[in-house]
């Protein structure tokens, strides 16, 4: 029997690499992870629960400097970043010279064309970066298995991104939307999703009894939602919103079908497309899925609407953007890369 899987996790203590680490703890397939800090965290900064005090006392969760000496020395071979975008990128490359897989939750590694990467303002010229760039495999399972399964370097999706992204998918492979029309989708998040350091936006007081709409024609979920979907920027529009909750993601989708479509119709090409997807649960109409529904658990929930017409479609895709948006769909694609059934650890 194969000894336990060594993994370990650099940025464990913002939001969504705490999530990441719980899940690691708690897989039966590994070993217990490494907790890694950056060289900008202190020395006083020695445990996660110095961090999240709610850990204390739930056993150790001792947090050491990154090094790839001892990163060796203790076996590890997969290795999480959920690092800010810049980090990522500067570490990839050494990681993989290490002999390590990557799985970074970043949008470091996610797009694939110059115009979209632009948004990130990469400077690198480094023959390496580009060809890991070329290398990197876009960590939607539900997309994407069968080249995750045998992948080095995966580039964690966006949260917004991938409830856009599954909510459209079955539809466009089908060639039933009216891409002239265009598509809207105006997708809503909860504040964890603009991470750990609190800005003016994100203060209690901006952010209580309040609902904003920002980064639109801007946000750098968009470059992925195109490339993935293979949609042209005219077709689409895109505009994230806040919400005065911690966790969660609404996206409500509008698309125009090509010619009229009967409910059965709709739901048969959801069900079809994610047949055996265990991550995906479609809603019959006209049940419509719910923050709550999804909240803490990994899975992306899909519902839609149909006009009288037939042919004016409201989609709507929820998600837990700590989980299915970030740490659960990274242990997600653990799986895949590892050859276990994508529900371990995730239940």
């Amino acid at each position: 029997m194969r000894a336990k899987l060594k993994t370990a996790v650099l940025g464990a203590t913002g939001y969504s690499g705490l999530e990441l680490a719980r899940l690691l703890l708690r897989h039966p397939h590994l070993d217990k992870p490494v907790l890694l800090r950056r060289q900008v965290e202190t020395d006083a900064c020695a445990s996660l629960a110095d961090v999240f005090p709610s850990l204390a006392g739930n056993g150790e969760y001792r947090l050491e400097p990154l090094s790839w000496t001892a990163l060796k020395r203790q076996h590890v071979e997969l290795l999480f970043l959920a690092t800010p975008h810049e980090v990522s990128r500067a570490l990839v490359p050494e990681a993989v010279a290490h002999g390590m897989r990557v799985i970074d939750l970043s949008g470091a590694w996610r797009l694939k064309r110059t115009e979209h990467r632009a948004v990130y303002g990469f400077q690198d010229g480094d023959s390496l970066a580009t060809e890991l760039n070329a290398r990197a495999v876009y960590g939607l399972p539900e997309l994407n298995a069968d080249r995750i399964a045998n992948a080095t370097l995966v580039a964690n999706p966006g949260c917004y991104a991938t409830s856009v992204i599954l909510a459209l998918a079955p539809l466009l492979q089908a060639g039933v939307v009216d891409r002239e029309h265009g598509i809207v989708s105006d997708s809503k998040s909860g504040v964890s999703g603009a991470g750990k350091e609190a800005t003016s936006r994100t203060h209690f007081v901006s952010v209580a009894d309040n609902f904003s709409a920002y980064s639109v024609f801007g946000h750098r979920h968009v470059g992925e939602i195109l490339e993935q979907l293979q949609l042209n920027q005219d077709e689409l529009i895109f505009t994230p919103h806040l919400l005065p909750i911690p966790r969660g993601i609404l996206s409500t989708v509008y698309v125009h079908l090509r010619q009229k479509l009967e409910a059965a119709q709709v739901e048969s090409c959801f069900r079809d497309f994610y047949a055996g997807k265990h991550w995906v649960r479609v809603f019959a109409t006209p049940r419509l899925p719910q923050i709550q529904f999804s909240l803490r658990t990994n899975y992306c929930d899909l519902g839609f609407c149909l006009a009288e017409d037939g042919r004016r479609l409201v989609l709507i895709s929820c998600v837990d953007n700590l989980l299915k948006g970030a740490a659960g769909q990274a242990v997600q694609n653990m799986n895949l890369m590892y050859g276990w059934k994508e529900d371990k650890g995730l239940q």
